[in-house]
Parts: structure tokens; sequence; C-alpha cells
């Protein structure tokens, strides 16, 4: 058994183990011969001892040279001396040699040795199990067992027990445990505080901690163990619980009991528990270790306090490399990017060398900012420091070059890693789709499933370029891939898939993936949310706001965007106003994206005092706020307050992008301010926007509604891009309103030929001819419709009543009180005919 021992062992010695007896025996380098004991075997008993002891004494002297030589020259001498089966020089040697790394060695003097004692065995179970042989370490205390009638000390015990816990064998440790019931050493700190560990790390902490009560001498490695044991099992909050314990017992924690439970509270970002922890620290009056002050930086910054975090850095007496990395992996954490790209300049310039992992935070930082030179300069660094084939610097290069839109960069760095990960394979996919450039991110997709199972960040990267181009059936069938891969949805997976089918108009799908996820959080609710108001389907909206508000989950700023949008597509004034009273007592009103949509929500409502009110109570404007007030002043026909509100904002400095002029063009068309209008449109191209099919519509709408109808015409066919319908529908609607039939024929052919599945264009048509009494042409434009299966929208309205929602569709009868409706409306009816009232009956065969 032994010889296989010696046999492991020799294959994997290192070549630092082999030297020559000729060097061997030139230990006069190393040891001088006075400080030998003399050669001579035969010598007196109390000699005998003397020397032995002296050899002890030497084999335990720190030696001034290379140490594998010297233990091997006193080795030497000992078995010239005649001690070669000594076991107590024996036992020194094996532990000399293991800590030197001569396993080898020590497995060459155990297998010599002619007698073991306790002390022998517990250092080959050590020896074997500190250079990860732990499988061996087992078999030795099978062999102690099976050839020793001595009982296991404890440190035998705890260095078995210790093997069990890195090699996962929850049945061996098991049975140890009773085994130490059996010999009584159940109350022995060192075995206890092992078994406390094995539990912990075998996630059976409850039994780690019967075992931890039981104890009735616990050492701060102890509490270390239980304190590290509950942090590593999310139970952080148990971890301080037993801190504030252990402050009232006589053991003074040391600096692994502070980092762990700095960690706990890191995990729990409890802000109080961390500062009571640093309180402790400094009342101790001594100066911080390097790791206790680098746990402290790394507490604050994951608790958001990034500057209190920078002050401890900027105090600190001793830096290490860690530090440095820290505080920029903090600063890049918070998205305090720019702060992370200049620490990390300063380390570099001070003469540090940053690690991979100071390099991948840097990195995430430059692909936050999309600061491709930076990103570039960082790979420049990692070449010059030998870190080029780091995993990690690698993904975060492939990250970095693609959140940059670099993507050529990025595949040059994918198809140089000699071997690629999954994360390369999600980065590469995720910059692809980032740029929508769908068939690369699907063959990169498909190489992928060639040697690795795809990760739910790759169907979510697919799911995002699927959603943006609307594309239903590779939806569908990535849906399909993760669940024949027995992939259980998270929070990612199912609110991208949520959108994707909300946006591909299948809501009840997305509402099916809602239902089937185990675990929602907000995201998902909100991914919901914008799914019904995408589609309108405002009255699910507010019914899962309903269910929402009985869950576990809090809204938040986000969810009460989607729920202001719902309102405004409702127009509902009261639900908006709710909203905004719950976004008040939250304290989410000052977001931008909030205040932005609440201006909307107003506008849209009508009421236009409350959108203004808003609007000037806002700290942050950006062009999305202007562009509100700007489109509710032209929606409601107030031309002169849109303008003045676009000129304020230029004189604020806000560029306005294609949204702006599409207002400013439109209050411009309501009023006919046909010069001003113009003037605005030739104006774009000095804030370096192409006018777009919008923008012409607008002042399509704007020459035709001042008369200008042939100019409207030739401003069309003079379009540096295809006209669409709605841009000669907008110059056949005014043809319709100054009933000119021939330039309204051709539009709407125009029209008809762009989209002919607009009924828009035909219902215009014929309200045309109908003006004209030319009703055999409205017959002809009818019988086209339906050849061309075009049918009319049915016209909608809605009206709240003791909050119910009552939604009525022209000439549909279904309203439970349709009866009495319809019984009040022929009596109004009869009542203005009486009052001289002559109905306008030439639109009524089309626009109802």
């Amino acid at each position: 058994m032994r010889n296989n021992f010696m046999r492991r062992c020799y294959q994997t010695t290192l070549p630092l183990n082999s030297i020559t007896n000729q060097k061997a025996l030139k230990f006069s380098t190393f040891v001088s011969p006075s400080r030998l004991p003399p050669e001579n075997p035969c010598v007196p008993f109390r000699r005998h001892r003397s020397q032995r002891y002296e050899f002890a004494k030497l084999l335990q002297q720190p030696s001034s040279g290379n140490p594998i030589l010297y233990y091997k020259t006193i080795h030497g001498r000992i078995v010239l001396s005649g001690f070669g089966s000594d076991t107590f020089l024996a036992n020194i040697l094996i532990r000399v040699y293991s800590k030197s790394g001569c396993l080898f060695n020590a497995c060459q003097v155990f297998d010599k040795m002619s007698e073991e004692n306790l002390v022998t065995w517990s250092s080959m179970i050590s020896t074997y199990a500190q250079h990860g042989y732990y499988e061996e370490a087992l078999v030795v205390f099978s062999e102690f067992r099976g050839s020793s009638n001595e009982k296991p000390n404890e440190f035998i015990l705890a260095s078995v027990i210790s093997v069990c816990t890195q090699l996962g064998c929850l049945e061996k440790g098991t049975q140890l445990h009773g085994l130490v019931a059996k010999t009584g050493l159940d109350q022995d700190v060192y075995v206890g505080t092992s078994l406390v560990d094995f539990y912990s790390k075998n996630n059976e902490i409850e039994k780690a901690r019967f075992i931890f009560d039981d104890l009735s001498l616990k050492s701060v490695v102890t509490w270390t163990t239980i304190i590290t044991g509950y942090a590593r099992s999310g139970r952080s909050d148990v971890s301080l619980q037993l801190f504030n314990q252990m402050r009232e017992t006589d053991v003074v924690p040391d600096r692994y009991v502070l980092s762990s439970i700095l960690s706990a509270s890191s995990m729990l970002v409890f802000l109080e528990g961390g500062k009571q922890i640093h309180a402790h620290v400094l009342r101790r009056g001594t100066e911080m270790d390097v790791s206790v002050s680098n746990v402290l930086i790394d507490f604050y910054v994951k608790c958001g306090r990034v500057r209190t975090g920078r002050k401890l850095f900027d105090q600190m007496a001793v830096k290490n490399v860690i530090s440095w990395t820290t505080m920029i992996s903090g600063y890049m954490q918070n998205s305090f990017d720019w702060e992370a790209m200049k620490l990390f300049t300063e380390m570099n310039n001070l003469g540090w060398k940053p690690d991979g992992f100071a390099c991948t935070s840097v990195l995430t930082s430059c692909a936050s900012l999309e600061a491709l030179e930076q990103g570039k300069q960082v790979h420049a660094y990692a070449i010059k420091g030998n870190l080029e084939f780091d995993e990690f610097v690698k993904n975060g290069l492939i990250d970095m070059y693609s959140k940059c839109n670099s993507l050529i960069d990025a595949r040059r760095t994918f198809d140089g890693m000699a071997y690629v990960n999954v994360i390369a394979y999600n980065a590469m996919i995720e910059g692809y789709s980032r740029l929508e450039k769908l068939h690369e991110a699907l063959d990169l997709f498909h190489e992928m499933r060639r040697s690795f199972s795809p990760t739910l960040l790759t169907f979510v990267s697919l799911l995002g370029v699927s959603a943006s181009l609307f594309t239903l059936e590779l939806s569908q069938q990535i849906h399909g891939i993760i669940l024949k891969l027995g992939v259980s949805f998270d929070v990612f997976a199912g609110s991208a898939l949520i959108d994707v089918y909300s946006k591909c108009s299948f809501v009840k799908d997305a509402r099916h993936v809602f239902e089937e996820m185990n675990h929602k959080d907000i995201v998902v609710w909100n991914a919901m949310f914008f799914g019904y108001a995408q589609r309108l389907e405002n009255e699910e909206a507010l019914k899962l706001y309903l269910e929402l508000q009985l869950s576990e989950q809090r809204p938040n700023e986000f969810t009460y965007v989607a729920l202001i949008t719902t309102a405004s597509n409702l127009a509902s004034l009261p639900h908006g106003q709710q909203f905004h009273n719950q976004l008040v007592k939250t304290g989410l009103d000052f977001d931008p994206f909030v205040t932005n949509a609440v201006v909307d929500m107003y506008a849209k409502c009508g009421s236009i005092e409350e959108a203004r009110k808003m609007f000037d109570s806002t700290n942050w404007r950006d062009v999305v706020c202007w562009n509100s007030m700007i489109s509710t002043y032209a929606q409601h026909g107030e031309a002169e307050e849109a303008l003045e509100m676009f000129e304020e904002m230029i004189k604020e400095g806000i560029k306005p992008n294609y949204v702006t002029f599409v207002g400013v063009l439109s209050a411009c068309g309501h009023v006919g301010l046909v010069e001003d209008g113009l003037r605005h449109f030739d104006s774009m191209s000095r804030f370096e926007i192409e006018p777009g099919t919008d923008h012409y519509a607008c002042m399509v709408s704007l020459l035709g509604r001042a008369g200008k109808l042939s100019e409207a015409k030739d401003l069309i066919e003079k379009m540096p891009i295809q006209p669409t319908a709605i841009v000669w529908r907008s110059l056949l609607s005014a043809c319709r309103i100054s009933g000119n039939v021939e330039l309204g024929k051709y539009a709407a052919e125009m029209a008809i030929s762009a989209d002919p599945k607009d009924s828009g264009s035909y219902v215009l048509l014929s309200n045309i001819f109908a003006s004209k009494g030319m009703w055999v042409d409205v017959k002809k434009v009818r019988e086209i419709m339906d050849c061309n299966g075009v049918e009319k929208e049915a016209g909608c309205s809605w009206t709240e009543l003791n909050n119910e929602v009552h939604v009525f569709i022209a000439r549909d009868k279904a309203h439970r009180e349709a009866d009495l409706i319809w019984s009040i409306l022929d009596n109004l009816i009869q009542q203005i005919k009486g009052a001289g009232y002559v109905p306008d009956a030439t639109t009524v065969l089309m626009n109802d």
C-alpha cells in the first residue's frame, strides 16, 4: 500500500528534489561541521541522547540557504549516526520535508519507519492533506485504524474531518462524527471546529450550529467558522447575531472574524452593522491590518458609500494590490466609471502592477462609457503585463469592444483565445445582438452548441435582438430550446420572453410565461406592465397592479412609468392622479423618467395646467421632458406656447431631436403658420437632423390646410426618401377639406399603393366623392375595399362611471344598457332636429 503512495509521490515530485549525492555531501556550505554531532555511532547513552536532541534542534532551525539541501544533509548525518529508525527524528523529518514541499522525501521517511506512533500518523495524514492528496490521506487513516491499537487523537481526527470537508464526503464525515463521540473527543475545540466547518460547507448549517452550541470551549477559529458558514449559506443576519454574542465572551475577534462579519454585512447591505464593526476596530486602538481595511472598503462600496470607501483607501498607510483593485471595482460597481479609470491610471503611474481582476473591472467601466480609446490602452497594458491570456481579461476585452461597437476587434480577440469558454461566447453573442446582427449572433450560437450548453444569459441576448426585430418565430424557437434543455426561467430570461411576446402582439403568451415563473421580481412584473401598455390592454394592466399590491414585491419608478402610460392611454385623469400621489409618497416623483411620464399623462388627459406645473417643478429637464410640453401645446392648438417653449429650450442649451421638430411643425400646422413652419423645417439641418416621414407629413398637412395643394404635391415628389402612405394621406386629407377631386384621386392612389390594407385612405377618398354627390364612385371605393380585404376599424369610445369603465363601439349594442342608451339618443336627436339642426350626411356612409 505504501509503495503506491511512493509511486504517486514520485510521479508528482518536482525536479527541485533531484539533488545529486555529490552536492548533498557538500553540507559545509549550509551547515557548519562544528554544529553537527560526531559521526561515530559507538557513543555512550548520554552522548547518544544528546546527539539525538542536537539533530532535532538542527532540523527545527531555519536555514539560511536552500532548505531542501539543508534538511537532506542533516537527514544523511542522522542515518550515518545510527538514528535512521528513530521515530522521534523521523516524525520531525516528515514535518520539515512536508513544509518544504518535498512530499516524496516525507513518504520515503514514512515508508522506512519500523515503528510509528500517533504523531507519525497525524503528521502523515496532515502532509497528504496539505498537498491536496485527500484520497491518500483517507487511505493512511484506514491503515492506521487497521494496524494500530491506539485510539486516534484530536489532531488525527481534526485532519481527517478536514479531508472529508475538502472532498465533500458527507457519509464518511458523518461516520467520523460517530467515531469522535465514541472516543470522547466531541468537546475538543480542534475536533469540534473541524466538524462545524465540515457540516457548514456541506450545506448542513443546522447540524453545524448544534455542534457549535454544544462546545463548552470555543476558540476564535470556532467563532469564525460558524459565522462564515452562516454567511456562505445566505443567512448573514444570523452571522451578525453570532458576532454580537462573541463580543460578550472573552474571545477577542481577530482579522478573520472581522472580515467574515463585514462580508456578511455586505451581503445584507446592512450599513449600520458594518459601521459597528468599523467602530469596534477603531476602539481597539491598534493599527488596522491591511486585509481588514480592504474588507471595510469592500463593505462600504457594496453598500453604496463610495466616498466613505475612498476616504478609508486614502487613509491607509500600507496598501497592497487588493486595496487598489477593491477600490477600482467599487467605483465600477457603483457606476463611477470615470473615477475607476482614473484610479487605474494612478495605480499604474505609481508603479503598482494591476492584476487581472483590476483590468477586468476597469474594462467593464470602459464598456459602460463606450470609452474605446481607454479600453484599448487597458488592452495594451494587459499585453505588456502578460495578462492578455487571462480568461477573465479576455472576456472583459470582448465585452468592452462589443459595447463600444467595435465588433471587429471583439471578434479578433474572441478568435485569438486558445480556449473559448461560455462567458466569451455569451459576450460575443450579446455584442452582435446589441447591433441587431441577427445572422452573426445565430451562427455563433450554433457553433457554441457544438461545445457547450447555452446558459440563460445566451438566451436573454438572443431574445433581446429577436424582440427588437419582432421575429416571433425565432423567439418561439428559443423558448422551445429553453424548455427542451430543462432550464428553469430566471428573472432575466422570463422578462425577456415577456417583452418579446408583447412586442410581437402575443400578450396572452407573455402572460402565460409570467404565470409559469415561480420567482418574480419587480423587473418581471414591469415587463408584463409594459407589455400591456404597449398593446393598449390597459384594463389588464390595472388588474395586474392589484395583484402586485398583494405580492411581496414593491413597485419602483419603472412600474409607475408603465402604469402612468396606461392612464395616459385611457385618458383617465383619476387613475393618473392616483399614481402621481403614490409617486410623491414613495419619493420617486423626481426621477426624470417618471417626470416625463407624468407630464405626458396630464397632457393627454387634457390637463395642460397640471402638465406645465409638473414641468416647472422639475429640476432636471431633458429633451424628452421638453418634447412632452411642446407636443402638448401643439395637440391642443396652442401654437404660440409651443413655439415659445421651443425657443426657451434652445436658450437653455438643450439640443432638439427628431421628435422635437415633429411637435414644432405640428404646432405650426394646427394654426396655419406656414412661414414659421417652413423656417423651422429648413433649420433642422442646423441641428444635424435629417427630415423624416413624420416631418414631411406635417409640412404637407401645413401647406394643404393653407390651400397650397400644388406646393404640397411638389414637396412630396421632391422628397429624398420614399413617401409613405401617411404622407400621401396628409395630402388626401387636405384635398377632402378643399374638395379637390382630381388631386385627391391621385393622392389616394399613391397612398393605397403604398399601404393597400390601410382603411384611412379609402375612407378619405370616399368622403371626397360623397361631398360631391358622386355616389357611384363611393360604391366603387367600397367594392375595392371588399376586393382587397380591407375593413374599416369601428370607432370606439369609453367613459368611467362609478369606478367602472364602459366601452362603446360604433353600431354595437352589446352594452347591457344599450336599449336605454339608444332610446335617450333618439330622444336627443329629435330635440336637436326640432331646434333646427340639419345633420351633414355627406360623410356618414363611410366615416361612422
